[in-house]
């Protein structure tokens, strides 16, 4: 029998509708919320994805802005201008587009953003306060992945899950909220031996780690979640994950497919972050 299928548009579609109606409410209270996209270079992915983000952002009532700059710009004039940001009362979340320009310290950019502004949730305060769990701002892509398995009423408690992928972005976040969530979890990397062998083990099999087709159908146990975070273009030009989706939905329980699965939900998140940092301002 062949696995569900967690359909992340979908349910983003659903999650965007009920932002929409909270963004209302906060107009009705005087209160927009505000997105300050910062671009800087010309790499044309950044572009889509920006562009992608702030269309979502529109479509809900948010109002976003772009700040674009050259592919010279100095570290100094981004920090210079996130503290500008982190300033502005109409800003109530700031991204800066990754990656940046070669001898741009990302890192040192990122943690110059406040960390109730910083709606990726990439800011050392917040990935600490997810370590301890503490309230803050918790990254998009394993936020959405958590709404996904949610929804799809798959347990979490007392299973095991493996997490392939070590990311700040993705991997140790995600491996923390399963954590939250009482799953006995492990986090497999490229220096780890026997992954095959530990991916059948789980009962929630998560791959984030950027490599096309990695996870095949020998490596996933009978009935299992399989989350598939990768983004990855074929030789013929065409998507596809880090999962071989075709011939891992005859084993798996659930599955997500690419594209259509986290990517919309990683979105979808990003707003939801942006919008609870505007109701914040009125402490609601």
């Amino acid at each position: 029998m062949a696995a569900q299928i967690l359909d992340g548009k979908s349910l983003a579609a659903s999650l965007r509708a009920e932002l929409k109606h909270k963004v209302e409410a906060l107009v009705q209270r005087g209160v927009r919320p505000g997105l300050a996209v910062i671009l800087a270079g010309d790499d044309p992915a950044s572009r889509v994805y920006v562009r992608n983000k702030t269309l979502a952002a529109e479509q809900v009532g948010v109002a976003s802005s772009v700040i674009e700059f050259p592919a010279s710009v100095t570290e100094a004039q981004l920090m210079a201008r996130i503290s500008a940001l982190n300033a502005e009362r109409s800003v109530h979340s700031i991204l800066v587009q990754l990656p940046l320009p070669k001898g741009v310290d990302g890192a040192r950019v990122l943690e110059a953003i406040a960390p109730e502004k910083d709606v990726d949730g990439f800011h050392e305060a917040n990935l600490g306060a997810l370590l301890a769990g503490r309230p803050g701002v918790v990254p998009c892509t394993p936020a959405g992945v958590m709404r996904l398995i949610a929804h799809a009423g798959v347990p979490l408690a007392g299973r095991r899950a493996v997490v392939i992928g070590r990311s700040n972005i993705v991997g140790k976040p995600l491996a923390l909220l399963l954590l939250q969530k009482d799953a006995t979890v492990t986090i497999c990397h490229s220096k780890s031996s026997n992954l095959a062998e530990i991916a059948r083990q789980a009962d929630v099999l998560v791959a984030a780690v950027g490599r096309a087709k990695l996870v095949t159908a020998a490596m996933v146990k009978p009935g299992a979640c399989v989350i598939d975070v990768g983004v990855n273009r074929l030789p013929d030009g065409k998507l596809a994950g880090d999962v071989d989706f075709e011939a891992v939905k005859q084993v798996a329980g659930w599955i997500t497919p690419v594209p259509g699965g986290v990517g919309p939900m990683t979105i979808a998140m990003l707003l939801e972050n942006c919008v609870r940092a505007a109701s914040r301002e009125l402490g609601s």
